[in-house]
Formats: structure tokens, C-alpha cells, sequence
């Protein structure tokens, strides 16, 4: 493997560190309890990723995501993402990449985590090769499946295809965890970004149902008046 570990331990940074294992909830009951922070910020990471995404191996891209540290998992994650990029013209090598992140969902085990990679790997697969497997891990017993899930859509969103977004938000309209009415919410801002009237039409018969969070979440882009009125009826 290239000299990977080395170069981001050189922009590790122990107060940054310090900070973001209280940000991303590492503590004993928290969602991420037991995740390691050596402190390097996202710009950093992409830059060691631009430097070795081409000559890096699948298999040593794996060793990283077997790694304890977040910010090598990320990096691991941002080469995959410009791998599957390099392979517009190369379908049996994006299934590979698409392959490799799903066999990693474990380790993809914080929302920053999922947030920068699925739509760009498993948003952009499943446009070509059917979006079956977004409806599976929506269903998931698995917390950062069920975000994949929700988050890989803002790749269809952009494309002002707005189906499967809704498709995967009325799964997971009573969700209970807290990151996934934020991930649901976010995605139907989106939507509503691009059409407010199919936001308005979906939120018509739903919002009763749908969590506080989801609802503020989804209306945030509405006028303050029109906010008041959707969150008195929720």
C-alpha cells in the first residue's frame, strides 16, 4: 500500500481530534461510540485521496476501511468515489467499487461518512442498474444502511428525479432515530428545492405522521409564515 496512514498522520491535529470524538458522538450509548478522531479536516483528506485514489488497490483500499481511524476510513471512501468516477466507460469495474462499499456498510458508520460518498457510488449505480437494493436498506436493522439509503437519492434528486426520494422518505416516515428524520427531512428540502409543489403535494397527506425534526427539516427553504402553519399542523 502506498504510504497512505503516514501522510494523513501528518495533518492529525489532538485538540481538532478532541473535538470532533465530542461532534460525532463517540461516547459510551452514543451512535458512534468507540470511533477514533486523529483530528484532520475534510480538505486534507481529499488531497491525500486526489494524490493516491490511481494507483491504490482495491484490496489495500479495504485494509483502510478495516482501520479503527475515521479519518482513514474517509480517505479509503474518498478514493473509492474518484476510482468509480475514473470508471465512467467501465461497468464491471463501478460494480466492483458498488460491491466493495456495500460489503463495508459496517465500517461506513458515521452520517459524515455516508453523507460524502453514497450518492456519488451507490446513488449513481443504482440510476443505471435499478434502485431494488435503496427500498432493502431502507428496511435495515441497521442505522447507516437506512441513512444510505435516504441520502444516496440526492443523486436522483439532482436529475429532478424525484420518485425514489419519496419512495424511500414513506419507509421511513416513523422511523425513530433522530439522524434519520434529519437525513429524511434534508432530502425533501431537496425536492422542494427543485419542485415545492411535489414537496407540498407529499407533505399533504404525510406531515401528521411524520416526525417534528422531519417536518422543520423539510419546510426549513418555506417562508417563516408558511413554516408556522405546517408545524401547527403537525
Amino acid at each position: 500500500m502506498p504510504n497512505i496512514k503516514q501522510e494523513l498522520q501528518n495533518f492529525a491535529n489532538s485538540e481538532k481530534a478532541k473535538l470532533l470524538q465530542r461532534y460525532f458522538k463517540t461516547g459510551k450509548g452514543e451512535y458512534a461510540e468507540g470511533d477514533i478522531f486523529i483530528g484532520i479536516v475534510m480538505p486534507d483528506i481529499r488531497k491525500v485521496a486526489k494524490k493516491y485514489f490511481k494507483e491504490i488497490s482495491l484490496r489495500d483500499i479495504q485494509e483502510l476501511l478495516n482501520s479503527k481511524i475515521h479519518e482513514e476510513r474517509m480517505c479509503a471512501l474518498v478514493m473509492l468515489i474518484e476510482k468509480f468516477k475514473k470508471a465512467k466507460k467501465n461497468p464491471l469495474e463501478r460494480r466492483q467499487i458498488f460491491e466493495l462499499y456495500m460489503k463495508n456498510t459496517n465500517r461506513i458508520n458515521n452520517w459524515d461518512l455516508v453523507d460524502v460518498t453514497c450518492p456519488h457510488i451507490v446513488g449513481e449505480f443504482t440510476k443505471k442498474e435499478g434502485t431494488e437494493i435503496l427500498k432493502q436498506l431502507a428496511r435495515s436493522k441497521n442505522l447507516w444502511e437506512r441513512r444510505i439509503a435516504i441520502v444516496s437519492t440526492y443523486s436522483f434528486i439532482r436529475k429532478r428525479n424525484f420518485g425514489e426520494t419519496l419512495a424511500i422518505s414513506e419507509i421511513l416516515l416513523t422511523d425513530e432515530h433522530d439522524l434519520i428524520h434529519k437525513a429524511v427531512g434534508w432530502m425533501l428540502r431537496e425536492v422542494g428545492k427543485k419542485n415545492k409543489n411535489v414537496l407540498e403535494l407529499f407533505l399533504s397527506s404525510r406531515h401528521k405522521q411524520m416526525p417534528r425534526t422531519m417536518l422543520r427539516y423539510a419546510i426549513e427553504k418555506f417562508p417563516e409564515e408558511e413554516r408556522k402553519r405546517w408545524m401547527e399542523k403537525n
